[in-house]
C-alpha cells in the first residue's frame, strides 16, 4: 500500500511542473483508498481564474469522475496548506483527511487566523472536521 510520502512525492512533481509554467509551485492528488482519483497543478495564470488552486482543479476532477458531491471516500493531499477557500471546498465537499508539507501564514485552513478547515462551527450539512496531517518531511 502506498503512504502519504508517497502521493506528496507526486505532489511535488506536479508542483515543478506548475512552476515551469510560471504559476505558483502547487500540485494536488485526490485519492480513494490506494487510487489516484485526480491530480491537478495549480492554474491561476493560465486560467485568468484566481479559483484555480491546484486542489480545487483536483476536486473539480473527482468530483466530475465520481459523479458526486460526496468525497468523504477521499483524501486530499497537496504541497501546500490548503487556502481558506480550498478550505471551504474540502469541508463542503466532505474529504476525510487532508495531508500537506508547507504552511500559508496569512490565508492557510488551518494556521492562519481564519482555520476553516478546523472549526467546528460551519453548517450543518458541511462535514465534520477531517483528520488534518503536515508531512514535513518525506
Amino acid at each position: 500500500m502506498k503512504d502519504d510520502a508517497y502521493y506528496i512525492r507526486r505532489c511535488e512533481i506536479l508542483a515543478e511542473e506548475a512552476a515551469a509554467k510560471g504559476e505558483a509551485p502547487v500540485g494536488s492528488v485526490i485519492t480513494e483508498g490506494d487510487v489516484i482519483i485526480s491530480e491537478a497543478i495549480e492554474a491561476s495564470k493560465d486560467k485568468n481564474d484566481v479559483t484555480c488552486h491546484a486542489e480545487l482543479e483536483a476536486i473539480r476532477v473527482a468530483v466530475k469522475k465520481l459523479g458526486t458531491n460526496d468525497l468523504s471516500g477521499c483524501v486530499i493531499y497537496s504541497t501546500h496548506e490548503p487556502c481558506i477557500m480550498c478550505s471551504y471546498a474540502i469541508r463542503f465537499y466532505k474529504i476525510k483527511k487532508v495531508v500537506f508539507r508547507h504552511t500559508i501564514k496569512y490565508f492557510g485552513g488551518i494556521s492562519s487566523p481564519m482555520p476553516l478547515l478546523t472549526v467546528k462551527e460551519v453548517p450543518l450539512h458541511w462535514s465534520d472536521v477531517p483528520v488534518v496531517f503536515r508531512l514535513k518531511s518525506i
